[in-house]
């Protein structure tokens, strides 16, 4: 079902759990092998479209665009910036005010692979601050801290850039995937984000792709992704 383009893999199994969806007739239960060939799938009463090819593409979000396959609040998506025969969703997500990698993707497994806590895929953020941070600062960031909510940061790597000039720029590389992770963890040791972009995702790098441009992974991108999905 994701990769005939009905969401993530979370996604179809909550379709299947809501029972919207048969098999030859019958209710399908998680775990359930069928065939889309052989087989009847109906999924809403629709037969199932044949299975589109997995394609995968990189984007650099810009400021002011959703992480999300659907409009929010009149807001433009990142979807709607690329072009693409076959229905693509973004793995991870990234604040509307954030920027940087975003992978598009119709292959729900991996999805779910990139994105559950257990996988501990790295993510890698230049942070703009509004303050060179102390030592003590840095030190609590890399050891975790508890937000405002009373959820609890794991250990993250944080180090200042160097040649910084007048802008105290950050490097944060994060495994755990909190939503405003970063944002909030400045704001608990006192410090204000003013620009937060996502340059890395597991062996998957930004590079110097403008704000707004995509492009189609490279067969070295696509066997590290691969290396991913079968670990």
């Amino acid at each position: 079902m994701a990769q005939a383009g009905h969401g993530s893999r979370r996604a179809c199994e909550q379709i299947i759990r809501e029972g919207r969806v048969t098999v030859n007739g019958q209710r399908a239960q998680l775990g359930l092998r069928a065939d889309p060939v052989s087989d009847v799938i109906l999924v809403d009463g629709n037969r199932l479209n044949p299975v589109q090819p997995l394609t995968y593409i990189l984007l650099h979000k810009p400021a002011g665009v959703l992480s999300s396959a659907r409009s929010q609040g009149g807001w433009p998506t990142v979807t709607e910036l690329v072009e693409s025969p076959v229905r693509l969703y973004p793995v991870g997500r990234l604040d509307l005010e954030s920027e940087g990698l975003v992978l598009l993707t119709n292959d729900g497994e991996l999805a779910n692979r990139l994105t559950h806590p257990s996988w501990g895929h790295e993510k890698e953020y230049r942070v703009l601050i509004d303050q060179v941070p102390s030592e003590d600062q840095l030190r609590l960031w890399r050891e975790g801290v508890t937000l405002t909510d009373s959820r609890h940061t794991g250990p993250a790597q944080a180090w200042l850039e160097q040649n910084l000039g007048n802008e105290p720029w950050l490097r944060i590389v994060l495994t755990q995937g909190m939503k405003r992770q970063i944002r909030e963890t400045a704001a608990t040791l006192g410090l204000k984000v003013k620009r937060l972009i996502r340059i890395r995702m597991g062996e998957l790098n930004l590079g110097d792709l403008d704000p707004g441009s995509w492009r189609v992974l490279t067969d070295r991108e696509m066997i590290l992704l691969r290396s991913a999905k079968e670990t």
